[in-house]
C-alpha cells in the first residue's frame, strides 16, 4: 500500500476520476509494479479486501485467474464499482476461470445492469472465440429490444456484442448492422482521429473492411 501511495499523481486521479476511476496511479507503473511482485494469490486477496481502486487493479495483475472459485468471482464482480476495475476483472480473470462460461450465463439475466454487463461482455468474448452453441438470433433479438434504453455500462457491452456478431459472422451482418441503424447507440460517440467509432455499423463496416484487406 505504501508503494501505490508512492505512485499517486493528483494529476492522474483528476484525469480518471472524470471517467469514474478514483485512483491515480500511472497505469504503466502499475504493471511494472506487478512484475516486480510477480504472481502472488494470496497478497492479491489481501489487496481486494483493502476496497482500494489502486490495490484492486494491482491485485488483478498479480493474481492467478484459476485460483478462484465461482462465488468468489460473483461477490467480486459485485463489489468492483470502478469501471477500470470491472473492466479488468472481466478481461483478465473472469475469461480465463474454467466458471467462465456458468458466470457469464447467470450474469447476463442479472437485474444489476453492472453484472450485467459483464455477462455481456463474455458473450461478446464467445461470439469472437467460442460461437458454437450461441443463439445468435436470439442474442439480436435481446440487443434489438434492450440496448437503446439500457443503462450505459450494459448498454456498450450489448453493442459490443452486436458488432462483433456483424463482424464476425457475415450470415448475421445485414441484420446486426440494421440493428445499429435502427437504434442509433453511440452514433454521436466522440472518436479520436484514426480511431473506430463504437457505432455498430461503422465499427462492422471498418472491420471488414480490414479483413478484406488482410485476404487480398
Amino acid at each position: 500500500m505504501a508503494d501505490l501511495a508512492a505512485l499517486e499523481d493528483p494529476k492522474m486521479r483528476a484525469a480518471n476520476e472524470k471517467r469514474g476511476d478514483d485512483h491515480g496511479v500511472n497505469l504503466t507503473r502499475l504493471r511494472a509494479l506487478a512484475k516486480e511482485l510477480g504472481t502472488q494469490q494470496d497478497l492479491a486477496r489481501d489487496l481486494w479486501a483493502t476496497d482500494v481502486t489502486a490495490a484492486r487493479l494491482l491485485a488483478l495483475l498479480i493474481c492467478r485467474p484459476k485460483a478462484f472459485e465461482r462465488d468468489e468471482l460473483d461477490t467480486m464482480v459485485r463489489e468492483a464499482r470502478a469501471p477500470k476495475v470491472h473492466d479488468w476483472l472481466v478481461n483478465y480473470v473472469v475469461k480465463k476461470s474454467p466458471h467462465a462460461e456458468e458466470l457469464r450465463l447467470a450474469w447476463s439475466a442479472d437485474p444489476d445492469p453492472v453484472v450485467a454487463s459483464a455477462g455481456w461482455a463474455l458473450t461478446a468474448e464467445r461470439v469472437v472465440n467460442k460461437p458454437a452453441g450461441l443463439d445468435l438470433d436470439g442474442l439480436l433479438d435481446v440487443v434489438e429490444a434492450e440496448m437503446k434504453d439500457a443503462p450505459d455500462r450494459l448498454q456498450w457491452a450489448m453493442n459490443t456484442c452486436l458488432a462483433q456478431i456483424g463482424i464476425q459472422h457475415p450470415g448475421h451482418r445485414a441484420r446486426a448492422v440494421g440493428i445499429g441503424e435502427r437504434l442509433e447507440v453511440l452514433k454521436d460517440y466522440p472518436t479520436a482521429p484514426n480511431c473506430t467509432s463504437p457505432f455498430a455499423p461503422t465499427w462492422i463496416a471498418e472491420m471488414v473492411r480490414r479483413q478484406e484487406i488482410g485476404k487480398a
